[in-house]
């Protein structure tokens, strides 16, 4: 198997994962996106997004020239990362 198939396989693993663990379904976006594309999706403003980017925190991104692109494999593994679920009290 060659080594782009491998890391496609692994993409794709890691976004049904996501899907399966959280009901977010990345798979429909394109595989790079910019802050007005992904901020919809995580239910984020542009600007909380530019805020992540000003504190060094948040989801991994590439500066090209002006532009910011976030590639959908770094916001699936940012957003397992993350994820929490609560347990009801007993």
């Amino acid at each position: 198997m060659a080594i782009a198939e491998r890391c496609r396989d692994a993409a794709e693993a890691e976004l049904a994962q996501l899907y399966t663990d959280t009901g977010i379904d990345l798979s429909q976006h394109p595989a790079i996106m910019t802050a007005e594309e992904l901020a919809p999706v995580i239910r984020r403003s542009v600007g909380a997004l530019a805020q992540d980017r000003y504190r060094n925190q948040g989801i991994p991104y590439v500066k090209m020239g002006r532009g910011i692109r976030y590639a959908r494999g770094e916001v699936a593994r940012y957003l397992m990362a993350h994820y929490r679920t609560t347990i009801e009290a007993g």
